[in-house]
């Protein structure tokens, strides 16, 4: 339990975005005497603490309120009063999680074809034995859609981005003398 929760904690610290409040919290979920983590609210019959981690420190606090989970990139699109640094900034760092994101799953996809290869390869089976291509495929299928999904909101982000930046800025008119 505990390398899990170590293990847990390392996948987290490379990931800062502005939404580090929802992209650094899981959430240890509690039932009489089960535990479990999850990186969503907890179903109402468990009990919840919230488990930040912000700069490598672990945080965890009893909350049994429940949060309301707001999707970042609506957040993002939807400030329209922020400066035009500040939006920029929060527009590439958006970006960023989603590059990172991608780098994730395609660890992610390799280690779960990794794993039927291993489970082929004691099992004394050959590479071309159906069970084991119909899971390759399935595991490819699953993170090319989830990568392709992040590349198309990407791509959308950068174009919002051109357009903001094609924009005049805004410019103050000079201040008239009036004597």
């Amino acid at each position: 339990m505990v390398k899990f929760i170590a293990a847990l904690a390392w996948m987290m610290l490379p990931i800062t975005t502005f939404a580090a409040s929802q992209v650094n919290t899981i959430y240890k979920c509690r039932k009489d005497d089960k535990v479990v983590f999850s990186q969503t609210a907890c179903p109402a019959e468990y009990r919840q603490h919230k488990i930040e981690y912000q700069f490598g420190i672990p945080t965890e606090i009893d909350s049994d309120k429940r949060d309301t989970v707001r999707d970042p990139l609506q957040i993002l699109l939807q400030q329209s009063a922020l400066p035009q640094e500040q939006w920029l900034q929060l527009l590439d760092a958006e970006i960023y999680r989603l590059r990172q994101e991608i780098s994730y799953f395609e660890i992610l996809k390799a280690s779960e074809i990794q794993a039927l290869e291993r489970k082929r390869y004691w099992q004394d089976k050959p590479k071309e034995d159906q069970e084991y291509l119909t899971g390759v495929t399935k595991v490819t299928e699953h993170f090319d859609r989830l990568t392709a999904g992040n590349r198309q909101i990407i791509e959308l982000l950068e174009a919002r981005k051109r357009q903001f930046l094609a924009q005049p800025a805004p410019t103050l008119a000079p201040a008239q003398d009036s004597r």
